[in-house]
């Protein structure tokens, strides 16, 4: 089931919507968001700052996925195509730097 879900978005198998939309901008935001509470909260327990800093970056290969499955998902042409692939990318830029 794990293995379906990262190759029928891998493969562009998955509408292009339903990837940039609700598992990109939803759910992935949604994870980064909890991760980075968590990291905050380890913070504050003074736990050590490998540990925080690997809690706080552990969604990023996730996002770098979902990232890259909507580029090659969306094709090289047209302005919808375009938009995504910006919005992706500066996703992504936000996600690592928040």
């Amino acid at each position: 089931m794990v293995a379906d879900f990262f190759r029928s978005r891998w493969l562009g198998l998955t509408p292009i919507d339903r990837l940039f939309w609700r598992d990109m901008m939803l759910v992935a935001t949604v994870i980064s968001i909890a991760s980075s509470a968590v990291a905050l909260i380890l913070l504050g327990l003074k736990m050590p700052l490998g540990l925080v800093l690997a809690v706080h970056f552990s969604p990023v290969p996730y996002n770098l996925f979902l990232t890259l499955s909507v580029w090659r998902t969306v094709g090289t042409s047209g302005a919808k195509a375009s938009l995504m692939m910006l919005g992706s990318a500066l996703w992504l830029i936000a996600t690592l730097v928040i």
